[in-house]
């Protein structure tokens, strides 16, 4: 899954803020997932200087007390997990969804394997009110109590007979409930036409642990069966699932029609789709007004469909491939086997109005959800620890498909910016270990982060490198062939990709990744080199006071590095705390990390940072762009954490004046670190040569974008001058002027600054269909500086009539960047915190990304003081110990070190340069 908020709200526009949710179906939140790019340029844009605005949930596998039904009989399991003595081999399930009440009932007939002499089947079910239940035995059939237990989303069926170990029995269950009306399960979705009439369609979002909503099942991965579908529709409406359609027959009640899919093969719960809507298809579906931007994303599913059959050695295991954009879908997109659903703004693209972001974006995500149709849907975690094999490997893979497929996107520009997010969260000591473990479905929901997913990445791809491309490619064959169909865990991928090595030895993978797998954080090497020694040692980088976490870390570090002397990439496995290298001369400089392949940061002790610093002020092309937005992103953060002076790091940026194409990664760094106007003056050239216009590649289109929106949001004459005389000229002309899409967020941020404006772009805004213009008209309103449209747009996105819910958190997070708007949306957090944990769930990377976006640009005790007084005054039912909580916390309390620490010789430094700042830049 692409998660939102990966992860991020998967939005199309540029400016989409990190949620973050992938998942793909990004975190993905990041999101999305969105663009590589989204949250440098919020960042960039909208962060005023590193803060400049003023974990696990406990064990809950076990009841505490002796369960209790709902009708107050003692309940025969009190485990959050269900029992493995019986496991389910098929469902039959019919639905009968009415749009009109909004409601829905079904009957399921489930086969069971009976693996112990058993009375009590326990399966899940969660608010489904259950009206008869039946027991096909070879016997007869018999009726079977049913217990209820809420608290676990549990139902207990008691037999009156054994069911015998060895032999197959048939439940069937009959239920009902209404359409969700939050964004999971089974749940309720609507539209609005050009003409104003509001459309209503049901589809469904099961993963994690919401199957269980739809209709009563083994709601855990591990329990993966074949499934039957058949669905009652009205005729003025179509069903799609994940099988094709194989029979439509007149149902006996008033023209209703019922469709049969054909039997899935065995997959998990979390997979099942299906969807009862007006759309129109050409094997992608919308709603009909928007059907013609679909042609893009059937063009890549296709080719990207091509791309894993070839590399997986494994075909495409489902006849069809089916992609839906949902109007209401909270996270990026969800990898439904054969049924694979998506945000509009992420699946819908027109050559016309829609960017070059947003084609990098949309073709990522649908890349991310093809490649778990293998990794995920084929092969599958064992639990939801592992939730990494799925989501880490979907978005490695999203980028070593996209390199062949559309080598034009560039994507390799954008990697590195997926290992800086992660190590931001995972430089705190609240992270967790990529495969952690987590029981009940909030802990599971918080694994939906930029560690399972970024992070995965980051490591598969450090591993791809030490392996070689070629014997990692064999070991993921062999993973995927081994274990089609079945349940994964950690150490069989590193069986799979264990080989033996150059020498004939066999290289220990399971010894190496374990040690990035399962403890949380990542390693800090420090480098000091004298004469031909090179001395090494390494430790955790963590963002604390508290010298006592650090301790007790200790990685299997495959290290790179390069010289002055040779541009040779050089190997060596670091095992231990410390350890020696020599060189076969002395050299001017060292650099570690080549190309940032390896997930750590780098210290060059001793003159090692002055080294670096000459040779890219006068040879900066010696080192690859990645090899020099790493020493960007190091040194900075090393300055956080007092291992290098602030003057140190900026004279080390000054480079970035000579440098025509700097990656993003770069300024994501320094738009945390330094004034906004020491940006605009650092890349002043840069910014001065770039052309309104849709002209170059995608990574020079995204570059362009980004770099005159910040100029015109700090006020940047030239830009700010072109972008308001584009503004008057697209208003003049009722917004038919067509302008270049590259550049219409410069444009419509600039024009949102005047109340006529701002009502202007309302106006288009709301009777547009064209979802990613409606998607930075959106982003554009919330720079506004009147607070009563920001209130207002807050109040809205809640409704959810005007805007859609589903874009709330992008709008109360782009307005706490906003400096109008930074406390009106921490107080609209707090008001309506009840709410939103209902609307988007407990423990979802949604929340995570509303609580950190929010809260995170302060650095006053004032604020950490009312922040920590409102999440303390929760319950652990609404919230109280969610991760993200604990992040926030250390976020503001390493924000208030850096501004006591940094900010009078960063105020210093700019004003030794005649760079003077004014306050609120700072």
């Amino acid at each position: 899954m692409q998660y939102s908020f990966d992860g991020f709200t998967f939005t199309s526009d540029l400016f989409a803020l990190k949620l973050r949710a992938e998942d793909d179906k990004v975190r993905r939140f990041s999101s999305s997932t969105v663009t590589m790019l989204a949250p440098l340029l919020f960042l960039l844009v909208f962060a005023l200087v590193p803060h400049s605005f003023g974990a696990q949930l406990p064990n809950q596998n076990q009841a505490k007390e002796p369960p209790v039904a709902a009708n107050g009989q003692p309940f025969p399991w009190d485990r959050m997990r269900l029992p493995k003595t019986v496991t389910p081999l098929h469902y039959d399930l019919s639905i009968h969804p009415n749009l009109t009440t909004l409601d829905f009932s079904g009957v399921v007939r489930i086969e069971l394997d009976v693996h112990e002499d058993t009375s009590t089947v326990i399966l899940h079910s969660k608010q489904l009110q259950i009206s008869g239940a039946l027991l096909m035995a070879p016997e007869g059939v018999k009726p079977l109590q049913v217990l209820e237990y809420p608290r676990f989303h549990q139902l207990a069926l008691l037999s009156d007979s054994v069911l015998t170990k060895g032999r197959k029995y048939e439940v069937q269950l009959e239920f009902a409930a209404n359409l969700s009306d939050s964004f999971h399960g089974f749940y309720k979705s609507s539209y609005r036409t050009s003409s104003g009439e509001v459309r209503v369609l049901a589809s469904t979002q099961f993963e994690a642990t919401f199957a269980r909503g739809a209709f009563p099942c083994f709601d855990e991965p591990a329990f993966k069966a074949n499934f039957t579908i058949r669905i009652v529709r009205e005729p003025r409406h179509i069903t799609i699932s994940n099988m094709p359609k194989v029979l439509k027959l007149l149902s006996c009640q008033g023209g209703l029609l019922e469709d049969h899919f054909d039997t899935t093969v065995k997959m998990s719960t979390y997979l099942v789709a299906y969807i009862v809507s007006d759309f129109l298809s050409i094997s992608v579906y919308a709603v009909p007004e928007k059907i013609d931007q679909t042609a893009f994303a059937l063009d890549a599913a296709v080719k990207l469909l091509d791309f894993y059959d070839d590399y997986f050695d494994i075909p495409y295991p489902l006849p069809k491939q089916d992609l839906a954009a949902i109007p209401d879908f909270q996270s990026g997109a969800m990898e439904n086997w054969g049924l694979t659903t998506y945000r509009e703004t992420g699946l819908l693209f027109d050559p016309d109005r829609s960017s070059a972001s947003d084609k990098l974006g949309i073709t990522k995500v649908i890349a991310h959800e093809l490649a778990h149709q293998w990794f995920g849907n084929l092969v599958t975690m064992e639990w939801w620890n592992d939730l990494w094999l799925n989501e880490g490997f979907a978005k490695f893979m999203e980028y070593i498909s996209l390199d062949i497929t559309y080598p034009e996107l560039q994507v390799d520009d954008f990697f590195l910016g997926k290992c800086f997010e992660a190590m931001e969260v995972d430089s705190l000591s609240s992270s967790h270990p990529v495969s952690t473990p987590v029981e009940n479905p909030t802990q599971i929901q918080e694994m939906f982060d930029d560690v399972s997913y970024d992070k995965g990445a980051c490591i598969l791809n450090m591993l791809r490198d030490f392996l070689t491309p070629e014997a990692f490619e064999i070991g993921i064959i062999r993973y995927l062939k081994r274990y089609s169909y079945q349940n994964t865990v950690n150490s069989h991928l590193w069986e799979s990709l264990t080989n033996k090595w150059h020498s004939g030895d066999e290289l220990d993978v399971r010894a190496i990744m374990d040690t990035w797998t399962l403890q949380e954080g990542f390693p800090l090497l420090t480098v000091e080199v004298r004469g031909r020694e090179v001395r090494l040692s390494q430790e955790r980088f963590l963002k604390t006071n508290d010298p006592s976490l650090t301790e007790g870390f200790l990685w299997q570090i495959p290290l790179t590095y390069m010289t002055s002397a040779s541009s040779t990439i050089h190997r060596f496995l670091l095992k231990t705390k410390t350890g020696v290298l020599y060189l076969p001369e002395e050299v001017d400089w060292v650099k570690f990390n080549v190309d940032m392949s390896g997930y750590y940061m780098v210290h060059y002790a001793g003159d090692g940072w002055n080294s670096i610093i000459k040779v890219l002020q006068h040879n900066h092309t010696a080192l690859t762009s990645n090899d020099r937005a790493s020493l960007i992103q190091n040194v900075f953060q090393l300055v956080s954490v007092g291992k290098v002076r602030l003057d140190t790091a900026l004279e080390l940026s000054l480079y970035l004046k000579s440098n025509r194409q700097p990656l993003s990664a770069m300024i994501y760094t320094l738009a945390g670190c330094v004034s906004q106007g020491y940006i605009v003056d650092l890349f002043r050239g840069l910014i001065d040569r770039q052309e309104w216009t849709d002209s170059g590649s995608v990574s020079e289109r995204v570059l362009r974008s980004y770099l005159l929106l910040f100029a015109c949001v700090r006020k940047y004459p030239p830009c700010l001058n072109k972008a308001t005389q584009l503004f008057n000229q697209w208003k003049d002309s009722d917004g038919n002027m067509s302008l270049p899409v590259d550049i219409t967020m410069a444009v419509f941020i600039t024009g949102a600054q005047t109340a006529e404006g701002w009502d202007f772009l309302f106006e288009k805004y709301r009777h547009s269909m064209q979802t990613s213009v409606r998607s930075r008209m959106k982003t554009a309103m919330a720079w506004s500086p009147r607070k009563d449209k920001l209130q207002w747009m807050m109040e809205q996105s809640l409704h959810g009539e005007v805007m859609k819910t589903q874009d709330l958190p992008d709008v109360v997070v782009s307005i706490s960047k906003n400096p109008h708007g930074y406390k009106l949306a921490w107080d609209f957090l707090r008001a309506h915190w009840h709410t939103m944990i209902k609307k988007f769930d407990l423990g979802s990377s949604t929340i995570s990304y509303l609580v950190t976006g929010v809260t995170n640009q302060y650095s006053t005790t004032e604020m950490l003081d009312e922040i920590r007084s409102f999440f303390g005054s929760l319950t652990e039912e609404t919230g109280s110990e969610m991760r993200c909580i604990q992040q926030t916390y250390e976020t503001i309390e390493d924000n208030i070190r850096w501004m006591d620490k940094n900010l009078p010789l960063l105020q210093a430094w700019l004003n030794k340069r005649n760079h003077r700042v004014p306050h609120e830049d700072l």
